[in-house]
Order: structure tokens, then C-alpha cells, then sequence
């Protein structure tokens, strides 16, 4: 397949392939060998959720199957980590529906994020190498972060954001996680 460099002028000139063009040789040489090493050596350990569950199944956890019905009911793309949710929760020792709500207030349940940060954390400046790395990154920081260790979900969900209707709206969401049917 070869991609063109199109001239946006009407001219003459011949147009060249992309793939013969030094330049694109050369970064693609350097794509091969260097991003991909740079890219192994600074993703973060994430663990499986094999090792947070062990043997129970995670399709009999009632969190489970409430959370993902709620984000297929939602149309949510995020729905697909589900057990990273519950797992992240699990090993941070937080609110199983924290996540999963701030996820929805932030960015629709993955309809509307960027820079695979489905959280908003820090106003959508933060990278992180996937979703699920950002799910596990997110709960560590908010289990043990000095700004909301030890606080209660209120007072975690005003140091994530100030506002005052943010707290009641996760806390809404929150609720309907609670109630959703199994």
C-alpha cells in the first residue's frame, strides 16, 4: 500500500509515493525501534484481574453484572472494563461505584474522552498507555493520594472537583448503580 503526498497547487510536477520519500523512511525506521522500546519500558505493571479475584468468577459478582448492565443499558464504550472497574476497586479498597460513576460524569462512559483518560483526571491533561492502565492509575491515586486518603465519599469527590453540583451528580449516578437489577 502506498500512501501519496498530494500537491494542494495544480502542477506538473510528478507525485512520488510517501513510502520513497527519505524522510518517512527514516521515521519509520525510527517508529520501529525506538517508540516501541520507549513504549515497553514506561507502561505501568497493571494487575490482571485474575490476580485481584483469584478464582471467583467475576460473572457471579453482583457488582459485575450491575455495573455492565448499566453501561450497555448507557450505551457505554467503557463497558468493556467492567472487571478492571471492579478489580481496581477491590485492591484500592474503594466504593465499587466510584469509578464507574466518575467515568460516566466525566466522559459519558467513554463516549467523549481523550489521551485514553476516561476519568477527566486532570482536566484531560494526563496520558495514560490505555483505559484499563488509566482505570488502575486513577484508583491508586485516589486510594492513596494525601488529598483524599482517609476522607469519606463526599469529601473525595470535592477534592476531585470542586463544584458543587459534581459531587451530587457522581453521587446520583452512584445510587443508580446501587439499584440497577442483576
Amino acid at each position: 500500500m502506498f500512501l501519496y503526498r498530494s500537491c494542494p497547487i495544480p502542477c506538473d510536477r510528478t507525485i512520488r509515493p510517501l513510502n520513497f520519500i527519505p524522510e518517512v523512511q527514516i521515521l519509520k525506521r525510527w517508529i520501529a525501534k525506538g517508540v516501541v522500546l520507549f513504549a515497553a519500558f514506561f507502561t505501568p505493571a497493571v494487575n490482571s484481574t485474575a490476580e485481584v479475584f483469584g478464582d471467583r468468577s467475576l460473572s457471579a459478582d453482583h457488582r459485575f453484572q450491575r455495573i455492565k448492565r448499566f453501561f450497555a443499558r448507557q450505551r457505554c464504550p467503557v463497558h468493556q472494563y467492567t472487571e478492571d472497574f471492579v478489580a481496581a476497586a477491590d485492591k484500592h479498597n474503594l466504593d465499587w461505584r466510584l469509578l464507574p460513576s466518575i467515568a460516566l460524569v466525566e466522559s459519558s462512559g467513554g463516549k467523549v474522552y481523550k489521551n485514553n483518560n476516561v476519568f477527566g483526571w486532570d482536566s484531560c491533561r494526563r496520558r495514560f498507555p490505555s483505559v484499563r492502565a488509566g482505570i488502575h492509575a486513577v484508583a491508586e491515586r485516589l486510594a492513596n493520594a494525601p488529598q483524599y486518603r482517609g476522607k469519606d465519599i463526599d469529601e473525595v469527590l470535592k477534592a476531585y472537583n470542586s463544584r458543587p453540583i459534581y459531587g451530587k451528580t457522581v453521587k446520583r449516578v452512584m445510587i443508580q448503580l446501587s439499584v440497577e437489577p442483576i
